[in-house]
């Protein structure tokens, strides 16, 4: 896949298969299926930055989903191959927005974009904390998108 296919820059990859347990009734990929994915992405690359269970575990912090944004645009099918890309887009010290681009190699097609604002909390008390020293290291975005 060529560099122009993404959204932006250096995306973060992941590669999965279309399974038998992710077709719905309209012989597509369930719509569930698509959150499920923005969630291994998220934590594929977490892990990739440094960032595993065991280190939220360790510093009690971790981040939770606020707010998802989910455009579905063009479906999926058993077999298919799809490529999951993720960037930081934006960064604070609260909370970071995760930007998602679903591609088919296939054809080149895009078939999914979303969003997800994240905010870190303290895994005891379960309240918005600012970001540790580590998650703001980690968790930094070279692009800074603003939001639209």
């Amino acid at each position: 896949m060529t560099a122009t296919a993404w959204d932006f820059p250096d995306p973060h990859i992941l590669k999965v298969r279309v399974q038998a347990g992710d077709i719905d009734l309209m012989q597509h990929t369930n719509n569930v299926v698509y959150l499920r994915w923005l969630e291994e992405i998220a934590w594929d690359h977490s892990r990739h930055l440094g960032l595993d269970e065991a280190a939220y575990e360790r510093l009690g912090h971790g981040m939770v989903a606020r707010r998802h944004e989910l455009d579905y645009l063009l479906p999926t099918h058993l077999g298919e191959e799809i490529w999951l890309a993720t960037w930081i887009l934006r960064s604070d010290r609260l909370s970071i927005r995760r930007g998602y681009q679903f591609l088919r190699p296939g054809d080149g097609a895009t078939v999914f974009r979303g969003r997800t604002h994240w905010v870190c909390v303290d895994i005891k008390e379960g309240r918005v904390r600012r970001m540790p020293a580590e998650f703001q290291a980690a968790y930094v975005s070279p692009l800074q998108i603003e939001e639209t």
